[in-house]
C-alpha cells in the first residue's frame, strides 16, 4: 500500500490527480482534503495499478492509524511556501521515527516547483535538513521535483511507484 502525506495545501490532491491521469488545466481546482481520497494509478503500460491513499494534512495527528502494511509514502512539500517547509520537516521527522515505517521507501516530492524559483530546491532541502536525514534515518528517501499543474516529475514518480521490486510482488500476488 502507498500513502500520500504532507501538510495541508502542499498539493497532494493535484499531484495524485495528475498521477492518475486526470486532465489538469488552469480551471482545475481542489479543496483541502479533510479525510481520505483514493486514487488508482496505473504503471506506464497500464498492466498494473496501485491504490494510493491521500490523507489530508489536517489529519496529521491520526496518520498513524493508516501505517499498517504501508510500503511506500509520497511525502509532499510545497516549495513555494517558505513558511510551510519547516512545518513539513517536523511532520516528516515524526514519520521517520515511527517503528512501523522503518522499512518503507519514501518519495520526497518537492512540489509546486512551477511556482518556485530555481534555488528553492536547495533552500527547501536545507530547511528540511536533508543531508542530516540521509545520515540518521534507515528509510530510503528519494527526491522528486514535481508539479501537479505542469506535470513536472510525474513520470519519474510513476516509475518509482512501479519499480521492479513492486512489479515483481504484484506479479507474484496475481499467481
Amino acid at each position: 500500500m502507498c500513502l500520500c502525506l504532507g501538510p495541508a495545501k502542499s498539493g497532494k490532491t493535484f499531484l495524485m490527480k495528475r498521477l492518475q491521469g486526470d486532465e489538469i488545466n488552469d480551471a482545475t481546482h481542489t479543496v483541502s482534503t479533510n479525510g481520505i481520497n483514493l486514487f488508482t494509478v496505473k504503471n506506464n503500460t497500464g498492466e498494473f495499478d496501485m491504490i494510493i491513499r491521500e490523507i489530508g494534512g489536517s489529519m496529521a495527528p491520526i496518520w498513524k492509524h493508516y501505517f499498517d502494511k504501508v510500503r511506500k509514502i509520497i511525502y509532499t512539500v510545497d516549495t513555494s511556501n517558505l513558511c510551510q517547509i519547516s512545518a513539513a520537516g517536523v511532520l516528516l521527522y515524526s514519520l521517520l521515527v515511527e517503528p512501523r515505517l522503518r522499512n518503507v521507501k519514501i518519495a520526497l516530492a518537492l512540489n509546486k516547483m512551477d511556482l518556485s524559483y530555481r534555488q528553492m530546491r536547495n533552500e527547501a532541502l536545507l530547511m528540511l535538513q536533508y543531508s542530516r536525514l540521509q545520515k540518521e534515518v534507515v528509510q530510503e528517501i528519494i527526491i522528486f521535483e514535481t508539479s501537479g499543474m505542469t506535470g513536472q516529475g510525474i513520470e519519474e514518480l510513476r516509475n518509482w511507484l512501479f519499480d521492479p521490486a513492486t512489479l515483481k510482488s504484484a506479479i507474484n500476488a496475481n499467481k
